[in-house]
């Protein structure tokens, strides 16, 4: 009797276990479904299901509102597809980024954000994301901009002449002392789209045109329906003044207030819609000029670390006692260049010379002399001579005007890189498994 009911349990158990496994398998099997063939790699459900929760919770984070699942999975596995082709494009070119890189990025924005690396991994934590996916997405992102670079950024170039003529013809007196909120919705249109898949995309971009006028949540919208790389962002181009605006909408900016909704923009990408979502104006730009002079001695064979500060304090000593700091200059300073010219370096601006020995010369009073400051040239000591605050608004409008001519036709580039890389890859996606 005992031998028969322990064989009744055996039985029971071994259903149970099989049951479970049973319900293991199909769970597994569930998460390993295909979603797309990109190329010569998949994309997997439980990939796909890992960053619609990361989008979910920063779109959560944003305020906006989620739009349905299936539209959300839709956007987020078309990023990821291109993303995918991006990767495996900078695998082939041997693009790749060290831990050592990884790191020091992270370590940079840990303290962009006044905090030291584990004081950044508990609040990335807090926030219910683990380091190890910050760290991938970041390693994803560096790649990525690599490739963009290596594949456009090359091929760029601004010259003296478009900076005029941008200014000449285009830029009007307060216009670059106004900055620009915009939000930005594409309808894609395929390169050797039909004229009847035109026709629908420009249907599609008034719809959503008079559905926005209408009252519809904007971030939603472009959530939902937009083909541009910043959808999941809600559309959001962040601030920007009128050189830094893509070309394309420049003349529909400068007529737009608050609040305004573009009609459907024409390009070879689609049809974009804008909304000014805010407007600022900016003040004058001012610097601090210093000028400044030195006296370098270079590390060699017969020369290291100890010796050169040796030198440079005995060198501010004389000065200290009286002796001229252009005459030692002249006698003792590797810098020949400046030697000639007493160690003078004129009048320099910030960002002119290298970090440590600006860093040096911005904490000393005027006709004072630093003890030796290292940089990668040698050691140095440094001599403040005069201060002034400048009006640079010019030469900074300038150099604005070309970063942003600059940034505006990397965009361009690579708004249309981007959508040819996706059309002329092979990609499936299986619809039922969305």
């Amino acid at each position: 009797m005992i031998k028969q009911e322990n064989i009744k349990r055996t039985i029971v158990v071994a259903l149970l276990c099989n049951l479970l496994f049973g319900s293991f398998l199909v769970h597994a099997e569930v998460l390993d479904t295909i979603i797309a063939v990109v190329e010569e790699d998949v994309i997997l459900e439980r990939e796909l299901q890992k960053e619609v929760a990361v989008i979910e919770q920063r779109i959560q984070q944003s305020n906006a509102a989620i739009p349905p699942a299936y539209v959300l999975r839709k956007q987020v596995l078309e990023k990821m597809i291109v993303d995918k082709l991006q990767r495996q494009l900078a695998e082939k070119a041997g693009i790749t980024v060290s831990e050592e890189m990884l790191n020091s990025s992270a370590a940079d924005i840990a303290r962009r954000n006044n905090m030291d690396i584990e004081q950044f991994r508990a609040e990335l934590e807090g926030q219910g994301i683990s380091y190890q996916s910050f760290l991938d997405n970041m390693r994803n992102e560096i790649i990525i901009n690599q490739l963009r670079g290596r594949e456009i950024g090359g091929r760029i170039k601004v010259t003296d002449r478009e900076v005029e003529h941008y200014m000449e013809t285009q830029d009007k007196i307060g216009e670059e002392s106004t900055q620009y909120h915009l939000g930005h919705i594409l309808i894609a249109v395929k390169e050797g789209a039909s004229s009847t898949e035109i026709q629908k995309a420009m249907s599609k971009a008034e719809g959503i045109v008079g559905s926005l006028r209408g009252g519809q949540d904007f971030s939603q919208t472009a959530i939902s329906d937009s083909d541009d790389a910043n959808a999941l962002k809600g559309g959001d181009l962040g601030w920007r003044t009128l050189s830094e605006v893509p070309t394309l909408f420049v003349n529909e900016i400068r007529q737009m207030k608050q609040g305004d909704v573009s009609e459907p923009i024409r390009s070879p990408s689609g049809f974009h819609i804008v909304k000014m979502l805010e407007l600022k104006g900016t003040d004058n730009h001012m610097i601090t000029k210093t000028k400044v002079r030195h006296i370098l001695i270079k590390t060699n064979e017969l020369v290291d670390d100890a010796e050169a500060n040796k030198r440079l304090l005995a060198l501010k000593a004389r000065i200290a006692d009286g002796d001229d700091f252009a005459a030692l200059a002249r006698a003792h300073s590797d810098d020949k260049g400046s030697a000639l010219k007493g160690g003078s370096l004129d009048w320099v601006g910030p960002g002119d010379l290298v970090k440590p020995f600006e860093e040096a010369m911005v904490k000393l009073g005027i006709n004072e002399v630093s003890d030796p400051v290292q940089t990668q040239f040698g050691w140095h000591i440094i001599q403040v001579l005069g201060r002034e605050n400048k009006d640079d608004s010019s030469e900074f409008k300038k150099n604005l005007v070309r970063e942003a001519i600059r940034k505006r036709k990397i965009e361009e580039e690579t708004e249309l890189w981007v959508r040819r890389l996706r059309d002329e890859a092979f990609v499936e996606i299986y619809q039922d498994r969305l």
